[in-house]
């Protein structure tokens, strides 16, 4: 069979712990780390006679989640039993929601500052909430299979949320599990530590191929054991070639065979076949007898949707709109969090230049919080200390070499900016000494003035040198300017 062109179609479960103390219907705690099935309870673990309490922390910031993706916020929900047989799953049951969400409708906007991919609206089908299970561990001990269960994490508050199939690329993908992490973070709903099992993604992904009898779809595949958004990327970009190889093959399309579930498998850079896939009706859903429904009056909704604060998307555009940086800039500061946008806030605002202040926090404070592995909470120069540095470099006190030698002492001695500079022995040169100086080199260097009054303007370059030698604290740009300029006057 020819190679034929095709589109991917991948559509996302997203699972997020909620940021609750407790756990979504019992009083267990959701610390992380703790010794395996020491956070569990009659609830939890699903005892004959137990019975469950709704968490209503988790439902509010639930609410708050799907708000910030423009959902719609049901007036009556209600709990449901989503019946399978892990191990890892005591009562045999999941409680969750099946046709009457907390939410529904929404969406979250993506876009590419490096522009790889155009501006994309991902629809988001539902926000509702469950249980989490507990966690199976599996272990070869002298040649034999081990398996254990932690059952510290079962009961733990989860909104899972499930996308429409709009995404078209691995990379596509890769940016709305970063905007949807960064949002939740904003919102404080949600950690989103992948490597703790807060946030974990299901991709469902299949190509439509185009054929002379039109676009032809393979079989939906379900690809799970996804350990960060690196990982997702890789995988969808396997699984993607992997369809297309089997239906050039087999010519198989959508409803020839059943779904499947495949893992990723990391160090062999592939998938793996797992299951088939169970649709909703191998699930039996019924209403959970346990659990009364829940309903929102649009005063609760309102109040809810007050405490959003401001969201990624807006600021990204109100840093490009107030300070007139880049979207590339800003989408570097917004992804570090709020502390940072504040910090820059107050640089930019103090001292009076937005892209310098954004030049200098992305290449050196960035690169001191990465280094000591630290926030910026942490870093020693507060705003007021840098905006000083930079309204120095921007009056031409100070050139960008010798002002990051005194960023690097002010970080040393918790100095100021003028401080640092005296310590250094950093002065400013006033005009009159530098035309003095500049005339000398002249006068040293005939031969240079004479290649410059030829059209050759590079020798310059060596005058620079020479003056920096007899004044470190000399403006390499003001020298050129001042030596060109004389030699026009000869």
């Amino acid at each position: 069979m020819p190679n034929e062109p095709h589109d991917i179609v991948i559509g996302l479960e997203v699972h997020v712990q909620l940021l609750t103390e407790s756990k979504m219907f019992c009083g267990c705690s959701t610390r992380f780390g703790e010794p395996p099935n020491t956070l569990t309870c009659p609830v939890c673990i699903g005892l004959p006679g137990a019975l469950p309490v709704i968490n209503r922390l988790a439902l509010r910031l639930a609410m708050k989640a799907a708000l910030a993706l423009d959902c719609q916020i049901a007036r009556f929900t209600k709990w449901d039993r989503k019946n399978y047989y892990y191990p890892d799953l005591p009562k045999g049951y999941q409680i969750s929601q099946y046709d009457l969400p907390v939410s529904r409708d929404g969406h979250l906007d993506i876009s590419d500052p490096k522009g790889q991919f155009a501006p994309r609206r991902v629809g988001i089908i539902r926000a509702h909430l469950e249980e989490d299970a507990g966690k199976s561990m599996h272990d070869e001990i002298a040649g034999k299979a081990d398996s254990r269960i932690d059952l510290n994490r079962a009961g733990t508050p989860l909104l899972e949320i499930v996308t429409q199939p709009d995404l078209r690329s691995p990379a596509e993908a890769k940016a709305f599990l970063t905007e949807l992490k960064l949002l939740l973070n904003y919102l404080a709903v949600s950690d989103c530590n992948m490597q703790e099992g807060s946030l974990r993604v299901d991709a469902n992904v299949n190509l439509h191929v185009h054929t002379p009898q039109g676009k032809v779809p393979t079989p939906i595949v379900e690809v799970k054991n996804m350990s960060s958004f690196r990982a997702v990327e890789r995988a969808l970009a396997y699984e993607a070639q992997r369809q297309y190889a089997v239906f050039q093959q087999t010519g198989k399309r959508l409803g020839d065979v059943p779904k499947q579930t495949r893992g990723w498998d990391e160090a062999a850079e592939a998938t793996r076949a797992q299951r088939s896939k169970e649709e909703s009706s191998d699930y039996r859903y019924f209403p959970d007898p346990d659990l009364a429904p829940v309903t929102f009056t649009e005063v609760e909704v309102e109040e809810v949707r007050a405490t959003l604060g401001e969201l990624p998307a807006r600021l990204r555009k109100r840093l490009e709109e107030t300070y007139g940086i880049t979207p590339y800039d800003s989408d570097v500061l917004v992804n570090q969090g709020r502390a940072l946008v504040d910090y820059y806030v107050a640089v930019a605002e103090g001292c009076g230049d937005g892209k310098l202040a954004s030049n200098w926090i992305q290449q050196d404070v960035l690169r001191v919080l990465n280094e000591q592995g630290v926030g910026i909470e942490r870093y020693p120069v507060r705003p007021p200390a840098l905006a000083e540095l930079l309204r120095m470099v921007k009056q031409g006190r100070l050139q960008t070499s010798r002002a990051r030698e005194v960023l690097a002492r002010m970080l040393a001695q918790g100095t100021s900016a003028e401080a640092a500079m005296q310590a250094l022995g950093i002065q400013q040169v006033d005009d009159s000494e530098l035309e003095q100086l500049c005339r000398e080199l002249l006068d040293a260097n005939p031969k240079i003035v004479a290649e410059v009054k030829a059209g050759k303007p590079k020798g310059v370059g060596s005058l620079i040198g020479q003056a920096k030698k007899k004044n470190p604290n000399v403006d390499a740009n003001r020298v050129r300017e001042l030596c060109l300029a004389l030699i026009e006057r000869l």
